[in-house]
């Protein structure tokens, strides 16, 4: 049975009381494992115990306002898949699939196309037992076999094609802090009111050279925001580029190359949050670094194309014709919804422009759809 929202509570006040038990032992502790910790805690951190994505949860994603979504990044598999010379056995994984929707309209998608769905296995890297319940129930009748893992690391071996949507963005930042001519760590603490607040720790040793270099003049007070999960990733699959063909899409939102600022958010019931309040019962985010990320692909000696908006990959993916298609045959309420969800994938003023595509290869491989131009 799911938590109730009366459980949750209790879970979240007994994380709050753990976290302010080890400040109190060893003193503040970093962004990062704050950050962590209410993801990922295995008792009660946000993605143990609740099913976030819908309306009925915190926040919604692009597969669910639009089934083209998903359909489009299949075929994108699909010519992928071909472009590795279509080999016998091919691991489609997806990174954080939510609750399995993108998957399920992908293999819809591919599956009326000759060939991938007798090749292909779909792998998928979720920690979340409720989303991983709603994966499989999603994906009880997709007609490949399925397989769930807790790492990229123990992905099945062989040519692989991976898909992450909105993962990225939720793996735990580093916060650096400018002041007085160096970097500190930004930390967690507890407030004099008996919350949480943020401080800054002793000062670091910044061992970027460009970074050092382009810190001389920041403003005081500037915040420095690294991903070192996210080039633990990157680093994973490149060692897995090494053996076999590889292709990688990773779309989240964020900028495309690195900038400074804070933009750590908490979001609950589909509105903005204070990150420190409610631990372990809130969604937290930050914005992903497109540059920093192609920069990691590259020194694991992968290609990296990108980034571009999402707008423009959907649409040089054919959303325009797969929109008209699916509207011939809907009712004017039917078409009414295709065009709203279409509308708000692809509109600047909602997640067209915000949200951007970074693909990477194995070197041996041809750029990708949508990519040909963007080496």
């Amino acid at each position: 049975m799911a938590p109730t929202r009366k459980s949750t509570s209790m879970e979240s006040t007994l994380l709050s009381v753990r976290l302010k038990a080890q400040i109190a032992r060893i003193g503040p502790i970093g962004v990062e494992h704050y950050m962590d910790v209410c993801l990922s805690d295995a008792a009660a951190g946000y993605y143990a115990s609740k099913q976030p994505i819908g309306a009925a949860g915190d926040f919604i994603t692009a597969p669910e306002v639009s089934q083209i979504f998903g359909e489009l990044l299949g075929l994108w598999a699909y010519a992928s898949w071909q472009s590795m010379g279509s080999p016998q056995q091919v691991v489609l994984a997806e990174l954080g699939p939510g609750r399995g929707t993108l998957m399920a309209d992908a293999l819809r998608a591919v599956s009326r196309l000759p060939g991938f769905m007798d090749c292909a296995t779909v792998a998928l890297v979720e920690t979340s037992q409720p989303l991983r319940r709603a994966q499989e129930e999603t994906l009880a009748g997709a007609g490949v076999n399925v397989s769930w893992h807790e790492t990229v690391e123990s992905l099945p071996r062989g040519p692989l094609i991976v898909i992450a949507n909105e993962f990225i963005d939720a793996l735990p930042i580093r916060q650096l802090v400018w002041r007085e001519g160096q970097w500190h760590e930004r930390c967690v603490q507890i407030a004099a009111n008996g919350g949480f607040e943020f401080c800054e720790g002793p000062s670091l040793v910044v061992e970027d050279l460009k970074r050092n270099a382009e810190s001389r003049q920041l403003p005081e007070g500037s915040i420095l925001e690294v991903r070192p999960a996210a080039n633990a990733v990157i680093a994973a699959l490149a060692s897995r580029g090494k053996d076999s063909p590889l292709t990688a899409l990773i779309i989240d939102y964020g900028h495309e190359t690195t900038e400074y600022g804070d933009t750590l958010q908490a979001v609950s019931r589909h509105k903005f949050a204070n990150p420190l309040h409610a631990p372990g019962n809130v969604d937290l985010t930050a914005h992903v670094d497109f540059g920093a990320l192609k920069d990691a692909a590259r020194d694991e000696g992968m290609t990296a194309y990108g980034p571009m908006s999402q707008r423009d990959l959907l649409s040089g993916l054919g959303l325009q014709v797969r929109l008209e298609k699916l509207c011939e045959d809907a009712s004017p309420e039917q078409r009414e919804a295709l065009v709203a969800g279409v509308d708000r994938l692809v509109d600047p003023a909602a997640m067209g422009v915000l949200f951007k595509a970074l693909a990477i290869t194995s070197n041996e491989l041809p750029p990708p759809p949508g990519f040909e131009n963007l080496a």
